[in-house]
């Protein structure tokens, strides 16, 4: 029983997020407890199968009709059934409402999904709400076999507004009180991300945490300034994007509308209509310029470190940075060519940011020239967990070609990493993990001491910008070589 409690609390470690207990009625905090419950339970049985039969064993539960709804309060009696129903596929509740909730909740965690503790406070209030009962309200509770042992009293994700000073203290980190993905509009909810430890050369499953959102706005006109500064640069580049556009023709044949007619298929539709059948009408063609087959995602860094000032410019890093990146952008726009645009930086494993700033099927244009003018650089750089959530979108793309160019200016570090080498190994088994999957990674780094790490990670596929300023000029440049 002890080793099973350490276990659930463990996985309310891992998988639960706070909630707000002043936010709930406290017969509605128990049932939405034993659906959080019931879900790091399950997540940990998924990790670990042989604690099933130590949850199973130790989860008492009362039978049907137990107890009289009209004499005592059935709100645990109903909690507990609901929960053990949620972790015993085996378990038969003999009642159609508990059925109907389990599959909801076997929804939301099937194919791997883990879902949140934000999604269980919904189910447990809608099922609160359809179960409800005038006995409720009774002082008497019904509480024979309504026990889980091995399960606390869940204060780990519970929290009152008292309990702190100042209302702005109620969740410490302004990046999960405001931005964090999974209480906003425009946000997705968390993924999780294994990382690798070179030492036990092994991974550690579910390691990092992911919070993706869509990037802030700001004024686009800023990146235009900056367009207009590199004005030489574009005509440049517009020549050499002449050169890389693909020339090739491709007939599109079998139109009912087309620019040229298609002399066989005519031919062949004359002697179908001779012979007595119904000819094909489709005997034009269409011709169209032959596409690069490629779809590009520019991650990157937005960590801290660039906020220092290049003293040759009197610019920071990530000014040079946005100047880099909203170049680039217009280069791969102009060379039609699939591609989307992200920022990341960390705040321990546990708070990984990925912003997005322009989406593969989202057009570059006065949006995505904002978001580039709005970014801000703070926190580190957990490089290897960006780059896989990277891929996640990459290799969703049907594309022959698909990069990863990763624009940075230093190793992969983060605040709870103190051995250096461990984000560099995981970086670099995350560069092997993409090779795997078809993605191929290319890394820039305006870091000038670049030469003791990032051939160890990115092998020869690198490129050192040794003057920043020149950042602008050779990043366009760059992808122009990589893609030719």
């Amino acid at each position: 029983r002890y080793r099973t409690m350490l276990a659930h609390l463990m996985a309310h470690r891992r998988w639960s997020n706070k909630l707000m207990a002043d936010n709930y009625a406290p017969q509605m905090q128990l049932i939405i407890s034993a659906f959080e419950d019931a879900r790091v339970d399950r997540l940990a049985m998924r990790l670990y199968p042989g604690l099933k039969k130590y949850f199973l064993a130790l989860h008492t539960y009362p039978e049907k009709n137990a107890c009289d709804g009209l004499k005592v309060s059935t709100i645990r009696y109903r909690a507990t059934r609901m929960s053990r129903a949620l972790i015993d596929a085996n378990f038969d509740p003999k009642d159609e409402l508990i059925q109907q909730f389990r599959v909801e909740f076997n929804a939301l965690i099937a194919d791997g999904k883990q879902s949140s503790t934000l999604e269980m406070s919904k189910l447990g209030t809608k099922y609160f709400i359809a179960s409800r009962q005038s006995s409720d309200s009774l002082p008497e509770i019904f509480f024979d076999n309504t026990e889980v042992s091995y399960r606390d009293d869940n204060r780990y994700f519970w929290y009152h507004y008292e309990e702190y000073d100042e209302a702005d203290e109620i969740v410490p980190n302004e990046y999960q009180n405001e931005e964090r993905v999974v209480d906003t509009a425009d946000s997705l909810p968390p993924r999780f991300y294994d990382e690798w430890d070179y030492i036990s050369e092994s991974y550690r499953p579910d390691w990092t945490t992911v919070y993706e959102r869509l990037h802030p706005a700001g004024d686009a006109s800023k990146i235009d300034n900056l367009l207009k500064k590199h004005d030489e640069l574009a005509k440049r580049l517009k020549r050499l994007i002449e050169l890389l556009k693909p020339q090739n023709k491709k007939r599109i044949r079998f139109q009912e509308e087309g620019s040229e007619l298609d002399l066989d298929t005519a031919i062949g539709s004359l002697i179908d209509l001779k012979n007595g059948q119904t000819p094909d009408l489709r005997i034009n063609y269409s011709t169209t310029t032959d596409s690069r087959d490629i779809a590009v995602m520019l991650l990157v860094d937005s960590s801290e470190s660039l906020n220092q000032i290049n003293p040759d410019t009197g610019q920071t890093l990530l000014e040079l940075s946005q100047e880099a990146l909203a170049i680039t952008a217009w280069t791969v726009d102009k060379l039609g060519d699939k591609f989307a645009i992200a920022g990341f930086n960390s705040n321990t494993r546990s708070e990984v940011r990925y912003q997005h700033i322009k989406g593969f099927s989202e057009k570059y244009g006065e949006t995505v020239k904002a978001r580039i003018a709005k970014m801000q650089a703070s926190y580190s750089t957990r490089m290897g967990s960006a780059m896989r959530h990277a891929a996640h979108y990459l290799g969703a793309q049907q594309a022959e070609k698909k990069l990863l160019l990763i624009l940075t200016d230093g190793e992969p570090a983060d605040i709870d990493a103190k051995d250096p080498q461990t984000l560099i190994k995981d970086t670099k088994k995350c560069v092997e993990e993409l090779k795997a999957q078809g993605v191929f990674s290319y890394c820039i780094s305006f870091d000038t001491n670049a030469d003791n790490y990032v051939e160890d990670i990115f092998n020869n596929n690198y490129t050192i910008i040794d003057h920043v300023d020149k950042l602008p000029e050779q990043l366009p440049k760059v992808f122009m070589q990589l893609t030719k």
